[in-house]
Formats: structure tokens, C-alpha cells, sequence
């Protein structure tokens, strides 16, 4: 059975419980965190040289980390990741788009507003560079969701699961979604898709 580490209410580790809830697919799940340490131990750099979560153990003892190429292996075959090359490119696009100009943003704000061991590095300067950064993502997903019901086209996609996880609790950074109607309307679709559990869903 693959085993998963990773962080509870981390966006990024939530990524591929969602997919793997959706996909039915049974997993052990093994909780870390950046925050108490246990990512830093010499057991689990072992695992993950990077000491970040999320973290695969596939059945075969190999490890896959990353949130985003975890979603690609595992979504690898199904309907969530396109069989089409540009389908499947456009999936790829908004996957590098979170990491680059989403994550850095949204995530970051909201970890420097919810945990109470980065409050010192909310400073002003970080807080209102991140609100604009963030702003400035979701009105590109915002221009999308104008046009199509998905981010990659007529279908969920990875590209929704990896952009759902830290934009749905955009509101604890600091982010108001009613600027944003397409996007508040996709985070509705997304919620009602079969399967979709919430972020602080585990296995049984």
C-alpha cells in the first residue's frame, strides 16, 4: 500500500489526498510537519533530502516528492490528466503556474497569517507584496474561468485539484473572493465534483 507523509492542513499536501480520495485509491497516511521538526529528522531527510512534504512512498519502496508530480503519476491513466498533447500541456501550465506565481503568493500569505511561529516574518513590506501577488493570480484565473468551466478546458483536471488546494482557503490570507465570481463559481464546481472530500480528510 503506498504511504503518504505529509502535513494536514498544508495546501500543497492536500493536493494528492484530494486526487487519491477521488481516484479511490487506499493509502497510509503518515503525518509530518514542518512545523514540530519531524521533517528535519535524519530518518525522514533519509526519505526526502528536501525535508518538505509532501512525500509518496510508492509500494515498490521508491519516493516521489513534490505536490504536483505526485498529482501527474498518480492522476497518470485516469481522466484527470488530458490524453490530448495540448490538453494535456495546458494541465502542465497551470500546474507551473501555481508553483510560480500562485503558490509563492497565496500560500506564503496565508501561512504568515494562520501560524503563529512565522508572525515575525509578516512584516508589512511581505504582507503587501503577497496580497498583490495573489491578487494578481487569481484575476488570471479569474479571465480563464470567464471562459472556460475548468482551468485546462470542459473538464477537471489536475490543474483544478493542484489550484483548488490554497485557493478555496484563500480567505485566511486575507484574500477576498468576491472579486472574483468565476472563480468562487469553479471552487462551487469543484467542491460538488464526485468524490471531493475536504482539506482535513484522511484515510480510513
Amino acid at each position: 500500500m503506498p504511504v503518504l507523509y505529509s502535513q494536514l492542513d498544508s495546501g500543497n499536501c492536500y493536493k494528492p489526498r484530494l486526487l487519491m480520495a477521488k481516484l479511490g485509491m487506499s493509502f497510509r497516511h503518515v503525518s509530518v510537519s514542518s512545523l514540530d521538526g519531524s521533517t528535519r529528522t535524519p530518518d525522514y531527510l533519509a526519505k526526502n533530502p528536501n525535508g518538505k512534504v509532501p512525500l509518496l512512498e510508492l509500494d515498490d519502496g521508491r519516493f516521489l516528492a513534490e505536490s504536483n508530480a505526485i498529482l501527474l503519476h498518480l492522476a497518470e491513466g485516469t481522466q484527470f490528466l488530458p490524453d490530448d498533447a495540448y490538453a494535456r500541456a495546458l494541465a502542465y501550465q497551470w500546474l507551473f503556474f501555481e508553483q510560480y506565481s500562485h503558490e509563492p503568493y497565496i500560500a506564503v500569505r496565508r501561512s504568515l497569517m494562520i501560524y503563529p511561529e512565522r508572525a515575525k516574518l509578516a512584516t508589512p513590506e511581505r504582507l503587501s507584496s503577497t496580497l498583490e501577488g495573489g491578487d494578481k493570480a487569481l484575476g488570471v484565473m479569474e479571465a480563464q474561468l470567464q471562459k472556460t468551466p475548468f482551468l485546462a478546458g470542459e473538464a477537471l483536471s489536475v490543474a483544478d485539484i493542484a489550484l483548488y488546494a490554497y485557493t478555496h482557503d484563500a480567505d485566511r490570507g486575507g484574500f477576498d473572493l468576491k472579486r472574483y465570481p468565476a472563480v468562487s463559481a469553479w471552487l462551487d464546481r469543484v467542491a460538488a465534483d464526485p468524490g471531493h472530500v475536504p482539506i482535513e480528510w484522511l484515510p480510513q
